[in-house]
């Protein structure tokens, strides 16, 4: 079963490689910011409706007509025999980035200051793809596939949780889930799988540092707003060094600073935000408090107000062992063997947490690197070797056909 299915998936890969590279372009070259998605959705929608496969939102209540989970989310589905039998679903995100992109391409993005470079046009191409051949391949399928198209992930408080919230699986309960991501760091043809915590919680810290401002020459009749907030910041080092358990990772970092003041001036407020990013959930939840505590009392001790948010972020993506373990011996099949690899644990995070947090799930990375490609993610010269779409499209849809054969 293994060898044939692979071989009927490489030979799709080949007849819909036109496709996959049109879909992959056209993507690049529209991107759209999270949670304004419209003409990608609307794309999305108008391939699903030529292949013929049902997609649709809030399904349990599907008669309402409402066809967009979150705005513009999609939940599209293909059932074999004994579609109950087993349930795995497929994520793909959807959004791009607030960058201008610098690649001379004929297919460079067309909306100014906005550009995929991320991979997220290469994911959401993939799945695409993905439904073609497994739409093919149907009647081989004992079970459901899920195909989630998923908007926001770049953005606070991520898509993943929204659609979740609404009724993403109101009647399809998946067993699992997959997501994959462009990965930079290894060649064309190569994946990699790895179990356990992969990527970092995110939480953003949002300080607000008040008190009576005036004349820089006149301190002792001030509060000093921008040395407290200074302190506040060097009195944050603590939590990882002296707060948090050293074999547990946690990174705390602040990138912004403003004190809207001038040479001699001290203002009345100075705004600090960061980001807290934790390796374990009981870590997360124990450093919040204490950022909260360190905040209002270095403010308090240099007699100014402290006014301070730590949202929820994104929780850890934590791979299920045996999830994980069983679709990487299924990518050892269709790949070879020395081109499926491990991964290193990232302190970058991803909303495809809240997937991992409630359903037994993997995310695995394949590589896009080449003469090629172009640099690292979230830059202006991000890009990817297009051959890469051929493993991302070719195991995903194997990943899903050989679970559900």
């Amino acid at each position: 079963m293994g060898y044939s299915l692979k071989h009927i998936i490489k030979e799709k890969v080949k007849s819909y490689y036109n496709d996959i590279i049109s879909d992959y372009k056209h993507f690049h070259q529209h991107p759209e910011l999270s949670f304004h998605e419209f003409e990608t959705a609307q794309y999305i929608c108008s391939v699903l409706n030529d292949i013929g496969i049902p997609y649709g939102a809030n399904i349990g209540n599907y008669d309402n007509g409402k066809t967009k989970i979150s705005g513009t989310g999609i939940l599209a589905w293909i059932e074999g025999k004994e579609p109950e039998s087993k349930t795995i679903a497929l994520r793909a995100d959807m959004d791009a980035l607030p960058i201008k992109e610098a690649n001379e391409i004929d297919f460079a993005s067309q909306n100014e200051g906005v550009m995929h470079a991320c991979g997220h046009d290469a994911h959401t191409a993939s799945l695409l793809s993905a439904a073609r051949i497994i739409n093919d391949l149907k009647d081989q399928i004992r079970g459901t596939i899920l195909f989630i198209f998923q908007p926001g992930e770049e953005k606070d408080p991520g898509g993943a949780k929204l659609m979740l919230q609404d009724g993403l699986f109101d009647k399809f309960k998946p067993d699992l889930i997959i997501g994959q991501h462009t990965y930079v760091d290894y060649p064309v043809g190569t994946v990699g799988f790895e179990s356990g915590i992969i990527m970092a919680s995110a939480d953003e810290v949002h300080i607000k540092i008040k008190g009576k401002g005036g004349h820089g020459a006149i301190p002792h009749e001030l509060n000093d707003t921008v040395l407290a907030a200074s302190q506040v910041i060097v009195s944050m080092q603590q939590v990882v060094s002296r707060r948090s358990n050293p074999f547990k990772p946690m990174v705390l970092s602040f990138g912004k600073f403003i004190a809207d003041g001038a040479t001699n001036v001290i203002p009345d407020e100075v705004v600090l935000a960061g980001s807290l990013r934790c390796m374990d959930e009981d870590e997360r939840n124990k450093a919040k408090p204490i950022i909260r505590d360190i905040a209002i009392d270095v403010a308090k001790a240099y007699g100014c107000d402290c006014e301070i948010e730590i949202g929820d972020g994104y929780p850890c993506v934590d791979n299920n062992a045996e999830v994980t373990a069983l679709m990487r011996s299924y990518a050892g099949e269709y790949l070879p063997e020395e081109n499926v690899k491990g991964l290193p644990k990232r302190m970058t995070a991803e909303d495809f947490g809240f997937f991992s947090q409630q359903y037994p799930s993997t995310f695995y990375r394949f590589g896009v690197k080449s003469e090629k490609s172009g640099t690292g993610l979230h830059t202006s010269t991000f890009l990817i070797d297009e051959k890469a779409l051929e493993t991302s499209v070719g195991l995903l849809s194997y990943l899903a056909v050989r679970y559900c054969s």
